[in-house]
């Protein structure tokens, strides 16, 4: 069994995250070169946010500096396998990454990043800070459980990850399958900061009750929306931002999961790539992105979520095991929920 080497910073609650001191001085941001930026002309960026999210802050950064967002989004194993993929080839095709920690904490060891740090980031919170500077965290993501509110009455939702394994829920739930998908297994080791060493019981207890698996998170709601599973694992943002009979459950603590940006280390449009970084990290490109659902690390800034200050205040930062102990839980999982395999 992989076991989680808990660090005091990630759990601590999102107020006291936010009024922790900046980073160390001896981390200083970089000057961004705008004149050299708008001569590239383009930036091209590979994401995990669905394109929706992403086209308000893409079109202002367009109307801003004039220069050209070419966006791919995939899920965050489709990210990472192509950004691997193309640098092993010799290709790289991005210049600015955007991806949750677990796939950043792979391209960090691969040596996919260069070193950047952003002048927007000054009153980020330290944790949103990379000690190499390799790696910024923009936005957080709390995970939660989605249920549709014409199948499900509130009061009947569950309130614990335990309530899952009520034999009423037993094919009635969506999730990303962990075996392909890295933030999930992720999140699904990080359950051990609620529930310590019967972590893996519950997930084994998930299994048995035969969840339909989906390629990622974002599939999720619109399997609840539609009715197909009553409810599923996967962001709360997704009330935000799909429209239907959809709400999440209330529960006292949450795991949330910093996505970072990273500038590639053989970026053709670097001087695009920092600006691009510096402004979703801007109280502007904040703004944009909280406006659809995102919970962001400026100061202040929430998203049009019912409690969403209560979601932030009660959150605990997610770890990112190393590329080895990932694939020992995949394979851990893979026995969970394919036991005929």
């Amino acid at each position: 069994m992989v076991e989680a080497k808990p660090s005091p910073i990630f759990l601590a609650g999102w107020i006291a995250f936010v009024f922790m001191q900046v980073a160390p001085s001896a981390l200083f941001a970089q000057t961004v070169d705008v004149a050299a930026a708008k001569k590239e002309g383009r930036v091209v960026i590979y994401g995990t946010v669905v394109p929706q999210v992403m086209e308000q802050i893409n079109k202002a950064f367009e109307k801003k500096y004039g220069i050209r967002v070419e966006y791919w989004r995939g899920s965050a194993t489709a990210v990472l396998d192509r950004a691997v993929n193309e640098w092993n080839a010799g290709r790289p095709g991005f210049d600015v990454l955007e991806a949750a920690g677990a796939v950043h904490v792979i391209i960090k060891e691969k040596g996919l990043t260069a070193k950047f740090i952003a002048p927007s980031t000054e009153k980020f919170p330290a944790l949103a800070k990379d000690p190499d500077g390799l790696i910024t965290a923009w936005r957080t993501l709390p995970f939660g459980i989605l249920y549709n509110t014409e199948l499900v009455k509130a009061a009947d939702a569950p309130r614990t990850w335990d309530d899952l394994l009520a034999p009423k829920w037993t094919k009635k739930i969506s999730m990303p399958d962990p075996t392909l998908h890295t933030t999930t297994a992720q999140f699904l080791w990080n359950l051990q900061k609620f529930k310590g060493d019967k972590w893996l019981d519950f997930v084994r207890g998930l299994g048995r009750q035969q969840p339909r698996l989906v390629e990622s998170l974002a599939p999720v709601p619109s399997l609840v929306i539609r009715g197909e599973t009553d409810l599923g694992i996967t962001y709360i943002k997704y009330v935000k931002q799909f429209k239907g009979p959809l709400a999440y459950a209330p529960m006292d603590k949450y795991l949330s999961e910093p996505s970072y940006v990273s500038l590639s280390g053989k970026a053709a449009d670097s001087n695009a790539g920092k600006l691009y970084i510096d402004y979703v990290c801007s109280a502007e490109g904040q703004k944009f992105v909280a406006l659809d659902g995102e919970f962001v690390f400026f100061p202040g800034i929430y998203p049009p979520i019912k409690d969403a200050e209560k979601i932030a205040s009660n959150t605990i930062f997610t770890e990112n095991p190393r590329a080895d102990e990932l694939k020992k839980l995949k394979d851990e999982f893979r026995k969970i929920f394919y036991p005929k395999s």
